[in-house]
């Protein structure tokens, strides 16, 4: 059975100077409740330190080779050895020397000649000022790892419920279903490749999986219903962006998903719905999702037409650009074609699948 050593649960101080009587005096009257180091000029102090960390240094201002003051600056320099705090002994009472050692980093000053009572009473003070600091620092670490932790649960709950939102609106047929995640996707590459920072890329995702929520108010029938939509049934469809607004507007997502999601339709050249925004007026994140929401719609599987080719996407995308459509998404879109024909070719195969296209008719790039 091994014995705990005591002794080495004891605070430890590094002892600075280059009398011996000085250094014989200080571990005498502390000697009881502290283990010691000991270094006899300011440049032993970082041969010392290099093996070993004390809890504090009592430090010797008047040394040879380096003195107090400067050994005191360097350790506070330095960021491994900073937080050491430092207690100036010295025979200087002048307080031009006692504001000096404070500016350099010391946190007390005790003057020559000792008295034991005053050094132990400011020593153990000071050691339980650090002893106080590291449980709160230890705390603080323990309270970050929760709070990591309780953010990361709450991030999975806020996307599990997006998630169900979004298979909500999609779940009413066959042919809504995978649409929003489809789009989502595809703006979130077209957003990576503009060299959009991780927090508005996630929120454009976030921004696609709801973007047709707004639909769950349309009736199915007159979604995937063949044939050419009459005028009055075309203004209906027309109202979903501004739907999904005010479904989404009161809650409190940390991006401007609501707004994302009624701009979704705008185009930059104002022939867009339902407000008829242009150029500036459009969020740059509504931008990236209505180029996306475009693609996914042109090439996924409708009731009325079967699914066309990646190419016609991006041959509609060319001829609008800079008319319809953001000039920087879509050359960011264009570069992104490996990527989007893989996915058409690996997603597309069986239209009435879970992951069968999207909803909607287009109009002159207005898909639905």
């Amino acid at each position: 059975m091994t014995v705990p050593d005591k002794a080495m649960d004891k605070p430890l101080i590094l002892v600075v100077d280059d009398s011996p009587v000085n250094i014989d005096l200080l571990l005498d009257i502390l000697k009881a409740d502290y283990r010691f180091g000991v270094a006899k000029n300011g440049l032993k102090v970082f041969e010392y330190l290099e093996k070993n960390r004390p809890d504090l240094i009592l430090l010797d201002i008047m040394m040879p080779e380096m003195d107090g003051f400067e050994a005191c600056r360097r350790i506070k320099s330095d960021p491994e050895l900073k937080d050491i705090e430092v207690i100036f002994i010295t025979a200087l009472t002048d307080a031009r020397y006692i504001a000096r050692g404070f500016e350099t980093g010391a946190v007390d000053y005790i003057t020559k000649p000792l008295k034991a009572a005053e050094v132990k009473a400011r020593v153990r003070t000071h050691i339980t000022l650090k002893k106080m600091k590291d449980a709160l620092n230890r705390q603080n670490l323990v309270l970050e790892e929760r709070i990591h932790e309780k953010t990361a649960q709450l991030k999975d709950m806020f996307l599990a419920t997006v998630n169900a939102m979004a298979m909500m609106s999609e779940s009413r047929d066959p042919y809504t279903a995978g649409h929003q995640q489809r789009v989502a996707r595809y703006a979130a590459v077209i957003a990576g490749r503009m060299g959009l920072q991780p927090d508005r890329i996630e929120a454009i995702r976030i921004a696609g999986m709801l973007h047709d929520i707004g639909k769950i108010r349309i009736s199915v029938a007159l979604l995937n219903r063949p044939g050419q939509l009459l005028q009055a049934e075309w203004e209906l469809i027309k109202m979903h962006p501004a739907v999904g607004y005010a479904i989404l507007k009161d809650i409190p997502f940390p991006w401007p998903i609501a707004e994302i999601v009624h701009q979704h339709h705008e185009r930059i050249n104002g022939t867009g719905y339902p407000r008829g925004l242009s150029n500036d007026e459009i969020l740059p994140e509504a931008k990236i999702l209505a180029v996306a929401d475009v693609i996914e719609a042109i090439i996924s599987h409708r009731p009325y037409r079967p699914a066309r080719k990646m190419a016609v996407a991006l041959k509609e995308l060319k001829d609008n650009r800079g008319i319809l459509f953001d000039g920087a998404v879509v050359d960011a879109c264009l570069k992104s074609t490996d990527f989007l024909e893989e996915d058409q070719d690996g997603d597309l195969v069986d239209p009435m699948s879970a992951v069968a296209g999207g909803v909607g008719k287009v109009y002159g790039s207005q898909n639905l």
